[in-house]
């Protein structure tokens, strides 16, 4: 297959379990409000890993409802997709966005803390002109 139509596939997938997602009344995943960050399909179609994330609840619990969920999750996304074979699902928490806020918020303090040093050196630099005058 193709690489472009593997990259299309992944991409079906991810909108199409987006979707789903949103109509599981498991409230381990509903609660989660969780967030399909991208998937990968195998080159035989017969796997897929979704990579996701969530911004609440207990990651272990949320695994455990992927997990007890993934048959119907499957079912339901063969009746929405047209392929030969449905991947089978596998889930796997992405944690490039907690990662990437917390640099964010790294780069932000050094950011501050590179201010209040200019701002001392404004003030020691003023200083030392009255001092001259």
């Amino acid at each position: 297959m193709a690489k472009y139509r593997r990259g299309r596939l992944n991409d079906e997938v991810r909108d199409e379990m987006a979707v789903i997602l949103s109509t599981v009344k498991d409230p381990r995943i509903r609660e989660a409000f969780l967030s399909i960050t991208s998937v990968e399909v195998s080159p035989d179609l017969k796997f897929a890993r979704i990579y996701y994330s969530h911004l609440q609840g207990d990651l272990k619990e949320v695994e455990k409802g992927l997990k007890s969920s993934a048959g119907y999750l499957r079912t339901m996304l063969a009746k929405r997709l047209n392929l030969r074979v449905t991947p089978e699902l596998s889930f796997h928490f992405d944690n490039s966005i907690a990662r990437g806020a917390h640099i964010a918020a790294l780069i932000k303090s050094l950011e501050f803390s590179d201010s209040e040093k200019a701002n001392e050196n404004d003030a020691g630099e003023e200083q030392t002109e009255d001092q001259e005058v």
